[in-house]
């Protein structure tokens, strides 16, 4: 069988690889046992992935949370000791987030203008029998 080379795992593939919640984890299970048998060359994660790895493991309901000591040895172990972590560049970080909010803007300009039409189609249809609003509609 080929080795699979530059597998990128994120947070549920991580917690599902290393906590048993049940059926739906043995998929994960089986990709991480792959990954400590050497079958996966190069796996890859994210540092956020393992920030968020080890704020899960450690919430999780009871029955399967994760002690501290526990979730920092999986992650030192599991996944610093077989992964490549990747990070954006320091200097990428700002710019990540001046697009996100830029895209964001973006949304939620077309959610109001949406919103706007929606309204004013609705005010047509209420008032359709009149020739003029009973109360002004403030646009916006």
């Amino acid at each position: 069988m080929a080795r699979l080379k530059g597998v990128f795992l994120d947070t549920s593939v991580l917690l599902g690889g290393t906590i048993d919640v049940g059926p739906s984890s043995r998929a994960a299970q089986a990709v991480m046992d792959a990954i400590a048998e050497g079958r996966v060359e190069r796996p890859l994660t994210a540092w956020h992935c393992c920030l968020e790895y080890y704020a899960v493991a450690t919430r999780l309901p009871e029955e399967l949370r994760l002690p501290p000591s526990d979730a920092l040895r999986l992650v030192e172990e599991e996944i610093l000791g077989r992964f490549e972590v990747v990070d954006l560049p320091p200097r990428e970080h700002l710019s990540l987030l001046q697009v996100s909010r830029r895209a964001a803007g973006r949304r939620r300009a077309a959610l109001r203008r949406a919103h706007r039409r929606d309204r004013e189609k609705l005010w047509r249809v209420r008032h359709r029998h009149r020739e003029r609003p009973a109360f002004p509609v403030e646009p916006g």
